[in-house]
């Protein structure tokens, strides 16, 4: 399933992570592992954020893709279901 990621790094975390180079690092590596279809980054709230849009094929990997971010970072994770306009022609030609 199409899902977004949205990942929000504290100010003081974020600060830390750029300064040793880990932040970098784990996005990259969270993009070497999801092979996202896109990435973003933009501040939200004031903070550093990534939105990560990917096919999640079982809920069951949520844990080892937020784990490390919630762990290294005290990032917030979020996760939804999301269509492209495919897919929402798809969904609406079924209402038919």
């Amino acid at each position: 399933m199409r899902t977004m990621m949205r990942v929000t790094f504290p100010v003081e975390a974020g600060n830390r992570g750029i300064a040793d180079g880990s932040l970098p690092k784990a996005l990259e590596s969270v993009m070497e592992s999801l092979k996202p279809e896109a990435v973003y980054f933009t501040p939200t709230g004031g903070e550093r954020s990534a939105y990560v849009f990917f096919d999640m094929t079982d809920s069951s990997d949520i844990p080892t893709i937020a784990e490390p971010l919630f762990q290294k970072f005290n990032a917030s994770v979020e996760f939804a279901p999301v269509m492209n306009a495919e897919d929402l022609r798809a969904g609406l030609a079924r209402l038919g």
